[in-house]
């Protein structure tokens, strides 16, 4: 909990990285983690070592472009729990950083096992989410039972796209079906790169930065646009990255006029099934900045807003994100939705 100008906030960090510690002792478990990334499709897994001597793994998308970086010693309880505390953070739920993508069953019951004992010894303050590969073949559909049944996760994490493929795809409906029929909210990851990637790869951060939004705005427009949600009405899903700044796009996308049949959404009722089904998550405050901010809450509505630092990419997200969201110019009630009131309801903590 923070205090700023004399008033508390509670708040849930919906978006603190985790990966296993032993990822980088075991050496059976690190190879089999590198095997999973199919190099076959464009993109690879480097081991490689830090300056201090620590391990470190790097995601490169394609050959050559890193994209994902996972450093040993970020994911130690007690460390996270301390700045926790420094922050002001009350709970965190755990999310994979980006390698949902790959895994294969075998890992994800691994990690899905790692993930609850971390979260016990955490005595209730690190909230799991299970992951499992999202093609909804039974064996699949029994570990995701399992890590809600037996492991007390409270929902699945998935990413963005697999492949060449968006979550509005046939290919993952059992999947979805399941899910739905259980209730459980659904986590979306950004994915290094949008599926289209040709013009983005050679700077930086227009790569490593604009191709995780436009890879979220893809998906949630895709899932959308795709009728899914008739199907499927008690879905619910949380997108990354304020689903790639979703709030310049969503007036746009859902227009209040006939345009002349140009420009149409396609059916009536899209933007309410915008509003039933999809929520965003920050991922990080201060990067958007206070006017953009604002800005997402006068578009998305503070109710569908939930905060998240993407810790520990960056410490100073996890210490300075609470404040700079009590800072914004928007409502008390608007401030505790967004620092854990939607958090708190959505994922059942």
């Amino acid at each position: 909990m923070i205090s700023v100008n004399d008033k508390k906030y509670r708040v849930i960090d919906a978006n603190v990285y985790w990966i296993p510690e032993e990822l980088f002792t075991d050496q059976d478990l690190f190879e089999a983690f590198l095997r999973t990334v199919p190099a076959e499709y464009g993109v690879r897994a480097v081991g490689y070592e830090l300056d201090d001597g620590r391990k470190a793994i790097k995601i490169e998308k394609p050959f050559g472009y890193d994209n994902l970086n996972y450093f040993q010693g970020d994911y130690i309880l007690e460390h996270q729990l301390k700045e926790m505390d420094e922050a002001g953070v009350d709970q965190a739920v755990m999310k994979l950083p980006g390698c949902q993508e790959w895994m294969n069953l075998d890992l994800c019951r691994k990690f899905n096992d790692l993930a609850s004992e971390f979260a016990e010894k955490s005595g209730g303050r690190m909230i799991p989410l299970a992951v499992v590969p999202p093609y909804g073949d039974q064996a699949s559909l029994k570990e995701l039972d399992r890590c809600i049944d037996e492991l007390h996760m409270h929902g699945v994490q998935i990413s963005a796209h697999y492949g060449q493929y968006y979550p509005d795809d046939p290919m993952f409906r059992e999947f979805f079906r399941h899910v739905n029929a259980r209730k459980l909210p659904v986590y979306v990851h950004h994915t290094p790169l949008p599926v289209d990637y040709a013009s983005l790869i050679d700077y930086n951060n227009l790569r490593r930065s604009f191709g995780r939004c436009q890879d979220q705005v893809t998906a949630v427009s895709r899932e959308i646009f795709s009728g899914m949600f008739d199907e499927l009405p008690d879905l619910k899903m949380v997108h990354s990255m304020l689903g790639g700044a979703y709030f310049a796009f969503a007036n746009m996308f859902f227009p209040t006029d006939s345009g002349g049949g140009r420009f149409q959404a396609g059916r009536e009722d899209i933007k309410e099934q915008f509003r039933n089904h999809i929520y965003f998550e920050l991922s990080h405050s201060q990067p958007w900045g206070k006017e953009c901010l604002e800005l997402a809450v006068k578009v998305l509505g503070a109710d569908h807003m939930i905060y998240g630092s993407s810790y520990p990419v960056k410490k100073v997200w996890l210490t300075g994100g609470p404040s700079f969201v009590s800072d914004l110019e928007i409502s008390e009630e608007e401030k505790n939705q967004i620092l854990s009131g939607n958090a708190s309801r959505i994922y059942g903590i």
